[in-house]
């Protein structure tokens, strides 16, 4: 069938570089087994799953929409009226199936490449919703994502088009991370970490599609800033958050993605942070990071202002308390929000004989701030920049 342009790449150029190309992209079909969970968690037959074209023209396939409106299993993002058991093809989206097997699959199930787009700019349109909580809007457009990649993965796409789904999604993960941590609930904790996961697994099906594609001496246009997440990602190595090293992980970058500007950027607050720096990394972050770079770094921006406090508390002569104007200028914070911090560090502060706010130094009931304390605002970050 000779549906809307795929964008399968399927050019006369010459049998060796089709033939190369060909095999870049069936790389990415191996790799990709942690989308094919996607067929990816269900341990199941996902590599049974051979490669189709989808037919559906919807968000959701019919038979999918009618047992779930019987079902009541609609979001409520899905009910028709906020009725629980109708829905319609503009609200209802197709759910990831957990367990896929090639006889579930059928082509009318499986959405060719234009509804995805289409798909996913709908379910982000969803972010800025105010009528129900983050972790509700989230959780919705978590696992529809999900399915999106299924999708994707079913049908073997890897162009330029997947690329910008990707990293799309990438994007909403990425925000996901910096909003959750401000919400609250018993599920939080959870929803963090899986989305943490599926920010690692989509990352990882990008980084294939990126080299799948690959030109001699060109890199695609988000590529760079794409790649520095992973740096910064691993900032911190007990985060666990992905699996290879750095130093092994960079080796395999090419020489223009290595000196291109973003990852300089990472390199410089990578250098920072293990040594300790501070004062650089807080204003090489608030100076050029992007805002997902930013969105990554915020806990590791917490991190550093904590190990400044207990430094100055441990370091500096007590007959000569630290005055909290200067410590504000340091960590690039509002005065006010210096104090909330130094409590929340369990130290005191207090009033000299000038009337200026100070810090005592060597107080011994210093604690670093437990995870999911308070954020504060990073004073001097260009916000025009990150928008």
């Amino acid at each position: 069938m000779n549906r809307r342009n795929r964008g399968s790449s399927s050019s006369g150029s010459g049998g060796g570089a089709n033939d190369s190309y060909n095999r870049r992209r069936s790389d990415v079909a191996r790799n990709r087994n942690n989308d094919k969970e996607e067929a990816d968690d269900n341990n199941n037959k996902g590599a049974d799953v051979s490669f189709i074209v989808g037919t559906c023209s919807s968000m959701c396939p019919e038979r999918e929409r009618v047992t779930r409106e019987r079902l009541r299993d609609l979001s409520v993002f899905e009910r028709l009226y906020g009725n629980p058991t109708k829905s319609s093809t503009d609200l209802a989206v197709k759910k990831f199936c957990r367990t896929l097997s090639a006889a579930d699959v059928q082509a009318s199930d499986v959405r060719p490449l234009p509804v995805l787009e289409e798909t996913l700019s709908y379910l982000l349109s969803l972010l800025d919703s105010r009528e129900h909580p983050f972790e509700v809007v989230h959780d919705f457009i978590f696992d529809r994502t999900r399915s999106i990649r299924q999708d994707l993965s079913i049908q073997n796409l890897a162009n330029e088009r997947v690329i910008h789904l990707y990293e799309e999604i990438v994007k909403f993960h990425v925000i996901s991370r910096q909003r959750l941590q401000c919400c609250s609930g018993a599920n939080i904790s959870s929803m963090h970490h899986l989305n943490m996961e599926q920010l690692a697994k989509t990352l990882t099906t990008l980084y294939n599609i990126y080299d799948a594609n690959r030109k001699p001496d060109y890199i695609h246009e988000n590529e760079a800033e794409f790649r520095s997440l992973y740096v910064l990602l691993h900032l911190n190595t007990s985060s666990g958050v992905m699996g290879e090293p750095l130093s092994l992980w960079f080796c395999k970058l090419t020489s223009n993605l290595v000196k291109s500007k973003e990852m300089c950027f990472v390199r410089s607050l990578l250098r920072s942070y293990r040594n300790g720096n501070y004062k650089s990394f807080l204003r090489t972050t608030a100076t050029e990071a992007t805002y997902m770079q930013y969105c990554i770094s915020e806990p590791h921006i917490r991190e550093m202002r904590s190990l400044a406090v207990e430094c100055i508390n441990n370091v500096c002569y007590k007959l000569q308390p630290y005055p909290l104007l200067r410590l504000s200028q340091n960590l690039m914070m509002k005065e006010m929000d210096v104090e909330s911090l130094c409590h929340e560090c369990g130290l005191e502060i207090r009033t000299d004989s000038d009337g200026s706010i100070v810090l005592p130094t060597k107080q011994t009931n210093f604690c670093s701030p437990k995870e999911g304390f308070k954020n504060y605002d990073l004073v001097g970050i260009e916000i025009e920049r990150l928008l």
